[in-house]
């Protein structure tokens, strides 16, 4: 990948495995809308981007090489090679076919903050109500951002969010997930400092977050895998459950054996290949 400047926007060029509507659209974030001209517009780490791609080229739009470098180069995970993940998932024949189709996917490094609150949101949820929750709860209580003239919000943080009223979360209508959003705030403004994680393994920062009310299994591993960069974990929700019978079984089973059977296949790559298979089947509407 080559980096250059023009017009104050960042030019990258030579970027493989690496496509945008495959990123936003694979279900692992809220925050990114796509544009009339098919570029996008999205808030994550404070900061407001537009980014567009053509071909192997991706623009970001009014940013400074500074912000790319200790933002953007992580969020979009661009230190890591997906050329050699692919090739090792593509062993198994049916990741092989999603691999193709999702070639462009990347697992975003989101702040582990706003991962949490976004996936106690989804939690029974659609991806459009989401999405609409989360934009009011950072109009209401973020900070605002100007960028090319506009106004976005950041996320609020975990102070801003702890201070709030029951009435003033409610506004919000995210409904019974209320309390667990204030539970959360609770946890993380007095345990779980930004480094409680750090030398946890999957499984003890997975037990870590299920002591929070309102996170279950589901739920506390769409955070490792997305706020916590644990790339073994494998989230099963009933749709991910019906697509891998769909794939590898010949009748159903429950969430514990899909869970089983996605760690001994896929391993350290589970959430890789949770992540092609999602978008794969959705796009595709298998196993609905």
């Amino acid at each position: 990948m080559k980096i250059s400047s023009k017009n104050n926007n960042l030019i990258l060029t030579d970027v493989r495995d690496f496509k945008l509507e495959h990123i936003f659209d694979c279900g692992q974030c809220f925050r990114w809308e796509k544009e009339p001209d098919g570029s996008y517009t999205g808030v994550a780490c404070g900061r407001a981007l537009k980014i567009s791609q053509e071909n192997d080229t991706v623009t970001l739009f009014d940013t400074a090489r500074e912000d790319f470098d200790k933002i953007w180069f992580n969020y979009f995970d661009f230190g890591t090679d997906y050329s050699r993940i692919k090739s090792a998932l593509s062993k198994d024949p049916v990741l092989a076919e999603a691999v193709r189709f999702g070639s462009g996917i990347r697992i975003l490094n989101q702040d582990l903050w706003e991962c949490v609150v976004s996936f106690i949101i989804s939690q029974s949820n659609n991806i459009p109500r989401i999405k609409k929750i989360i934009s009011v709860l950072c109009e209401l209580y973020g900070e605002k951002i100007s960028y090319m003239g506009k106004t976005y919000y950041s996320f609020p943080d975990i102070n801003k969010i702890r201070s709030l009223s029951a009435d003033e979360l409610s506004v919000i209508k995210a409904g019974f997930r209320d309390k667990y959003i204030r539970s959360a705030a609770e946890f993380f403004s007095g345990e779980f400092d930004g480094n409680y994680f750090d030398g946890l393994n999957y499984d003890e920062a997975k037990a870590e977050l299920m002591r929070i009310k309102g996170i279950g299994a589901k739920v506390a591993d769409c955070i490792l895998l997305f706020g916590l960069s644990k790339r073994s974990s494998f989230p099963v929700d009933v749709w991910i459950k019906r697509v891998v019978e769909y794939f590898y079984f010949d009748e159903p089973q429950n969430i514990g054996k899909i869970s089983a059977f996605a760690k001994e296949r896929f391993a350290d790559l589970g959430g890789y290949a949770q992540q092609y298979l999602f978008y794969y089947a959705r796009e595709n509407k298998i196993g609905i």
